[in-house]
């Protein structure tokens, strides 16, 4: 059985949901989450996201990436502050509330958690010369016009 068929199910039976209850929630038929949580199958990116949202966990917990079920915590003035204290800007919610809306960049973000400082410094560069080329060729393209 997979992380993820797991976690669906440990979600389900802690909210005391029967396979038919957590169906209907999501649009689903019972067979259907059975096969989810026997890991036969397994859900579209958006249901994930719909699953996550619903029992308030975030992706790489769901994914089985992480054993954290949420990093961040809403203040009951919808805040999020960091496990350190700190509040997070608007544009860091947005970006955070972007990563672990998105599977792919949400396991990326996680690579880079664990990667060394020497392989963060390459790949800074590398997004660098990326984005310099970007804008050279669209300087290209407003000089042709």
């Amino acid at each position: 059985m997979s992380s993820l068929a797991k976690r669906i199910k440990e979600l389900r039976q802690e909210r005391n949901l029967t396979q038919e209850e957590f169906g209907n929630i999501f649009g689903i038929v019972k067979s259907t989450v059975s096969l989810y949580e026997s890991g036969k199958s397994t859900p579209d990116d958006e249901l994930k996201k719909k699953i996550a949202k619903y029992f308030n966990v975030s992706l790489d917990y769901l994914m089985g990436v992480s054993d954290v079920r949420n990093p961040y915590k809403e203040t009951s003035e919808n805040k999020i502050i960091k496990d350190d204290g700190y509040e997070l800007t608007p544009e860091e919610k947005e970006l955070l509330e972007t990563i672990t809306s998105d599977p792919e960049l949400s396991v990326l973000f996680h690579d880079l958690k664990s990667a060394p400082k020497k392989k963060i410094k390459q790949l800074l560069k590398t997004w660098e010369f990326i984005n310099e080329q970007f804008e050279e060729m669209e300087k290209e393209l407003d000089d042709e016009e």
